[in-house]
């Protein structure tokens, strides 16, 4: 290992409790704090260098949750960017100690990578050469600062860099418009105007002046004030091509108050209107030449040639039926170009297609399965640059068996370059298709960088990133099937305790939210399973305008099918959820009083006041209430009685379940207001139910603040549900101070 990173290990091992010797022990809130999670960032085009980032979750503490919607705020998320030669499996740290960074990028000649690292309230531009080792600050001659969400984006000849710049005063103006909604004195809000007051003050994140940099710091401003997306260069370098999003209202759907138009600007020219503005929204995807684009509208792929008066179907004379006696066409969307820019991938219900550039028939080169919950999970990696091989991400729907395929376009063969049990993210491909980068675990412990060669197949690590995790019993996993009360069959993670003895029921705490099926490190279940009990992710099936039916549908059949085993005390069960989750709990106990202790971390509680209680996010909980992850289906004033079906405060007198709330005063997502009405509720009724608010805290509570509240989170979850499960012997679990 290098040096340099050898010299972080000190910090992350401070708090680590030390085992007897030749035992090994459960997670600590402790080890949480510094469990080292790693994601490629970018690779170079042959894979020999890769940018790992590496985060931690003490890198995000002491976030300043009351400044959530002011523009000029960046939150923190410290970590590591680590450089890496996979041919000998050197690493370099680009820092001694963790820092803030963002938007790490090779450039054209594979040997620098260019990023922003941040500077106090702002972001520096910095440039690594992976030769020399060395790393420099590049001085921008401009009294403008970089745009904390600037693109970064190197020009074909790695002489340049797409940069956005802030206007002059965008600061101040952007602090004190945050400042007159958070202090006043006096904040009024008006129908009248486009936007609610709180978009207003967010709106100016979106302003920047798109501008290009030189490698020694000289600014050349490209475009006035805009608000650009997708910003990249054709392959010649002449030009630059983007969208526009422009906002135009507040809207309460999906589908409308933002214009978007597709750009291209030569360098030295005017810019160019290739797509004029719509309200409807376009994912443009240009060729390599930045000649033309592709695009899905109404279920048809368009590609539109600059310059042309209009596009080119590729797909109106092909969507035929789905089935017969169903008048429901094929519908199309945009996957990928083909290196050369002659085809497109797409798919479609039936699978994925080739798009000729020259017409024909879209051919079908990968059929999916008829059956949708027998269809394997498949993924785009990337396109050989011969254009003759797909490697597609493979995962299996009924057991954990996941890698990475190859598909030979010519014979329509399916090879396997890897598939097995581990836990696969962040595949990268060289442009030859010959090497590959990803993360790797294997089920149960943290995340490690691997390469590999995809026509043999071996594989190696690239990192050991944990080794103060050595004497730690991570929580084995298993998939657990079974039926709903409708029939569904559903899947959930069964996490088993290190003092786990075989034949004896143990104590179970569920953890809820929606669906779960893949395994991998999970910080929560195992503090869970550290204090000797299972921890347990069961997934739950959703209808339209009855959502709150789904918990106490799977749930319960869930936790049977583990009593049934002689897993699990049946007296000893324990539920909890965060957010969606934390909502899902309170409904859950309003319906049974099967569990011997219920904790909501998060989660609304009632769902017509928690409609406008966040109005730093303006209008998305109207949006999730109708059409989103809430799935009522109306709007209150059509159906109120589904509001009031799915509100737990509404039915707090059935609730017999000891409850713990936990939230966060700074929450912008689920206002400790909302839980507030719980606490209320069940202590005018007699209830048990314990209400922690912490003031530093935002949405998740205390994990979600202090190192300090981190560990009193979890310490109170651990002897709420301990006392409750009426178990006396000390937690094996360290829960902090």
């Amino acid at each position: 290992m290098n040096s340099r990173i050898a010299l972080l290990a000190p910090a992350l091992i401070a708090f680590t409790a030390l085992p007897v010797a030749g035992q090994q022990r459960g997670l600590t809130t402790h080890d949480a704090l510094d469990v080292r999670s790693v994601s490629v960032a970018d690779a170079t085009d042959d894979a020999r260098w890769v940018a790992a980032s590496v985060r931690t979750r003490r890198g995000r503490t002491d976030t300043d949750h009351f400044r959530f919607g002011d523009p000029t705020y960046i939150a923190p998320a410290f970590g590591e960017l680590l450089v890496i030669d996979t041919r000998d499996g050197e690493v370099q740290a680009l820092s001694e100690n963790p820092m803030q960074f963002r938007a790490p990028t090779w450039s054209p000649e594979d040997s620098r990578l260019a990023y922003y690292r941040r500077d106090g309230d702002a972001y520096d531009l910095h440039i690594y050469d992976a030769i020399s080792g060395v790393d420099r600050e590049v001085a921008l001659q401009t009294d403008k600062e970089l745009s904390s969400s600037a693109p970064l984006v190197w020009s074909p000849d790695g002489a340049r860099l797409l940069v956005a710049l802030r206007p002059t005063g965008w600061a101040e103006e952007a602090r004190a418009a945050f400042l007159q909604m958070t202090e006043g004195p006096v904040v009024v809000q008006d129908s009248r105007n486009d936007f609610l007051a709180w978009d207003r003050v967010r709106g100016p994140d979106e302003r920047g002046i798109l501008a290009l940099v030189t490698t020694d710091g000289t600014v050349e401003e490209l475009l006035p004030e805009t608000p650009v997306q997708s910003v990249r260069f054709s392959d010649d370098g002449a030009a630059v091509l983007f969208t526009v999003a422009r906002r135009l209202k507040t809207p309460y759907g999906r589908r409308d108050g933002t214009e978007y138009s597709v750009h291209r600007l030569p360098l030295g020219g005017e810019s160019e209107v290739v797509v004029e503005p719509t309200e409807r929204r376009i994912r443009a995807q240009w060729n390599a030449t930045g000649t033309a684009l592709a695009y899905a509208e109404e279920g048809n792929v368009l590609v539109l040639a600059v310059g042309a008066d209009s596009a080119t179907n590729l797909t109106a004379d092909h969507r035929e039926l789905i089935e017969d006696g169903d008048t429901t066409e094929l519908s199309f969307s945009v996957m990928a170009w083909r290196p050369d820019g002659g085809a497109l991938l797409a798919s479609s219900e039936q699978g994925w297609h080739v798009l000729d550039m020259a017409g024909g028939a879209p051919e079908l080169v990968l059929e999916l399965e008829d059956d949708e919950d027998a269809r394997p999970g498949r993924s785009l990696v990337g396109w050989s640059d011969d254009g003759l091989q797909l490697y597609l991400g493979y995962s299996a729907p009924d057991r954990w068996w996941r890698g990475l395929q190859r598909l030979d376009l010519g014979s329509g063969d399916v090879t396997d370059v890897v598939l097995d049990e581990g836990v696969y993210g962040s595949w990268t491909l060289s442009d030859d298709g010959r090497t590959a980068v990803y993360s790797r675990s294997d089920g149960d412990r943290p995340s490690e960088l691997w390469v590999m060669d995809t026509r043999s197949g071996s594989a190696r690590a690239l990192t050991d990133l944990n080794p103060q995790l050595s004497d730690v019993a991570f929580a084995r996993t298993e998939l657990v099937e079974y039926l709903d009360v409708d029939g569904n069959t559903l899947y959930g993670i069964l996490y088993y305790p290190p003092q786990y003895e075989d034949g004896k029921a143990h104590p179970l705490v569920v953890e809820i939210y929606e669906r779960f099926f893949h395994n991998g490190y999970n910080e929560n279940m195992n503090l869970v399973t550290a204090n000797g009990w299972f921890g347990f992710r069961p997934s739950v099936e959703f209808e339209t305008g009855y959502p709150g039916e789904a918990w106490l549908k799977a749930v319960p059949n869930a936790i049977n099918k583990l009593i049934e085993r002689g897993l699990v005390d049946p007296d000893r069960v324990g539920v909890y959820g965060q957010s969606y989750g934390g909502y899902a709990v309170n409904l859950l106990v309003t319906q049974t009083d099967r569990f011997a202790a219920a904790a909501n971390v998060s989660g609304k509680v009632n769902i017509i006041s928690f409609l406008g209680d966040s109005p730093r996010i303006t209008t998305r909980n109207y949006d999730a209430a109708e059409v989103g992850q809430d799935r009522i289906g109306a709007t209150l004033w059509e159906q109120p009685h589904k509001y009031i079906q799915t509100s737990a405060v509404m039915f707090a007198d059935r609730i017999e379940t000891p409850l713990l709330l936990l939230s966060g005063e700074g929450d912008w997502n689920v206002p400790a207001t909302n839980q507030r009405e719980m606490y209320y509720a069940l202590r005018r009724l007699g209830k048990e139910v314990v209400w922690v608010n912490y003031m530093k805290g935002g949405h998740g509570a205390g994990r979600a603040s202090t190192v300090e509240d981190f560990h009193d989170h979890w310490r109170r979850m651990f002897e709420w549900f301990r006392e409750h499960f009426g178990d006396e012997e000390d937690a094996t679990a360290d829960r902090g101070g």
